[in-house]
């Protein structure tokens, strides 16, 4: 995520100074909680903030825990993920819905913080979860705040409740008032309550703020910050505790390149929770906010989970099926693939997606960079280019069809033959795969379980089992070798445990399967 860019380079690179030791002294503790103490200000962390977690991570690694550990270095790293993830929240926390509809959500924070966009892509999200929510607009103050919220809404595919034109004409609490009426008798079941901000803190907007919340008794009150704002964060979010009373935090701007300090102060000085983090323009970059997950990306840990989920998200089950079937069946084509790549997109971008995996941090943050998304655009451009026997039999592909393909994506011939060459090389790779074979990778043998094939296969076969005489005479006085436990390969020299009926039902669960 690229506001915790640097912190991330900076806890990395000091983590990665332990590792070359195998026992830690004193010193050395002193000096990693020093670095990590100068990376957090340098993000702007608020100054309480960074001594109450430098100290608790300090005590913690001249304990026993570390010095009894076998690897030392790792069980700080670990230490300060624990902590991390202390004073992002601890756990998650999500949105808590009325008993008896509709749930009011009002929405809180300064003037450019992104309420209003954040109000659509709650809005969205909540419809895709089964809801029917409708948006008020009750910032009347804001030139063109009303026509934003229509905007946005349109786009979300929400209702609007806007009876007022804005631009500084209504009362913003009786719109408030009559909004929440109003989507009781449409029978909406979440009402989103859109509040005025204005550029700094003041009197005037506290009072209509905490006039809106006992006029609507929301079940939410959303403060809504801006991660860019820095060390003010903190003030800004102690003023609007003291007048509204907020229940949980939204972090918008997670794509930006500021530092981020806001989003490790706000939680742990205000003992709200973050229930959601925006990362992006569109109505979709948007997510549940886990501090655990949070804590795993800044310090380079990758967030396996989350890319699980938009991947769960974004790919058709039914379809992604279908394709299995035809890698088995040796019958994956360039049509296929192109579908394939349909579906990725819909996760958004593929930097972001890599950013999830772990380590790419350090070195492969520059490449991670230097990646251009427009290639797959242009991949996109070479395959609506073929026909539909081109895509299904690349084999058929000669000189005249490459050059009319390449004519027609408005690409080079070689980038033609790049991806034709690129797409069967893959394509011989997962047809080793679904045989069980090695896919090839060097340095990578047969995957446990596997068959061995091909030269080692036949040499193996006239070998002797078990490493016993083929001699009758001989092999009656040798001793019977004891049969590897399973799962010995990996070194646990035990068999592996089995799954039980609740745990297969639970994997099902988590795959979407009935």
């Amino acid at each position: 995520m690229a506001t915790f860019g640097t912190l991330s380079d900076r806890l990395v690179e000091t983590f990665k100074n332990l590792r070359t030791k195998g026992r830690l002294s004193a010193s050395d503790v002193d000096g990693t909680v020093r670095e990590i103490r100068r990376a957090l200000l340098d993000a702007d962390v608020a100054l309480q903030v960074v001594k109450e977690f430098t100290a608790k991570v300090r005590e913690r690694a001249l304990s026993d825990e570390v010095n009894k550990a076998l690897n030392p270095a790792q069980q700080v790293v670990q230490i300060v993920n624990e902590e991390l993830v202390e004073i992002l929240g601890g756990t998650q926390r999500k949105l808590q819905f009325a008993k008896v509809a509709p749930t009011v959500i009002m929405l809180a924070g300064l003037q450019g913080s992104g309420k209003t966009t954040f109000a659509g892509k709650l809005a969205k999200k909540l419809q895709g979860e089964g809801h029917t929510p409708i948006l008020v607009a009750a910032d009347l103050q804001r030139p063109n705040a009303v026509n934003q919220l229509q905007v946005v809404a349109e786009q979300a595919g929400a209702a609007v409740y806007a009876p007022e034109p804005g631009n500084g004409v209504g009362d913003p609490v009786k719109v408030s008032k009559a909004g929440v009426e109003y989507a009781r008798q449409k029978q909406h079941d979440v009402v989103i309550v859109d509040t005025a901000g204005r550029l700094g803190v003041d009197e005037e907007l506290m009072k209509q703020a905490s006039k809106i919340r006992k006029a609507t008794d929301p079940d939410e009150v959303l403060f809504v910050i801006d991660a860019m704002i820095g060390q003010d964060a903190v003030n800004t979010a102690k003023a609007f505790q003291e007048g509204v009373d907020f229940t949980g935090v939204v972090l918008s701007k997670l794509d930006g390149d500021a530092r981020g300090g806001a989003a490790l102060s706000v939680a742990s000085v205000t003992g709200r929770p973050i229930i959601f983090a925006s990362n992006g323009e569109t109505l979709d970059a948007l997510e549940d906010f886990h501090p655990d997950r949070m804590a795993s990306r800044i310090l380079d840990l990758g967030d396996i989970l989350t890319l699980i989920e938009q991947a769960q998200a974004a790919f058709d089950e039914e379809e992604a099926r279908k394709v299995a079937e035809k890698l088995a069946k040796e019958a994956f084509t360039l049509e296929d693939f192109l579908e394939q790549m349909q579906q990725l997109k819909k996760m958004g971008s593929m930097k972001k997606m890599l950013g999830m995996l772990p380590g790419m941090g350090g070195q492969m943050k520059q490449q991670l960079e230097n990646f251009d998304e427009s290639e797959i655009g242009r991949t996109e451009a070479i395959i609506r280019g073929m026909t539909p026997a081109e895509r299904n039999n690349t084999k058929i592909l000669n000189g005249s069809r490459r050059a009319r393909i390449a004519r027609g994506s408005g690409v080079s011939v070689t980038e033609v033959n790049q991806l034709v060459n690129r797409f069967e090389q893959a394509a011989k790779m997962m047809k080793k795969v679904a045989r069980g074979e090695s896919a090839g990778i060097p340095g990578m043998g047969a995957m446990p379980g596997m068959k061995p094939t091909g030269k080692k296969a036949k040499k193996a076969k006239g070998k002797f089992q078990g490493g016993r005489s083929g001699n009758p005479a001989k092999r009656a006085v040798e001793p019977v070798a004891e049969a590897a436990p399973a799962g010995s390969g990996f070194g646990l020299g035990a068999a592996a445990p089995q799954p039980s009926e609740t745990d297969m039902a639970e994997i099902q669960k988590l795959f979407g399967k009935n």
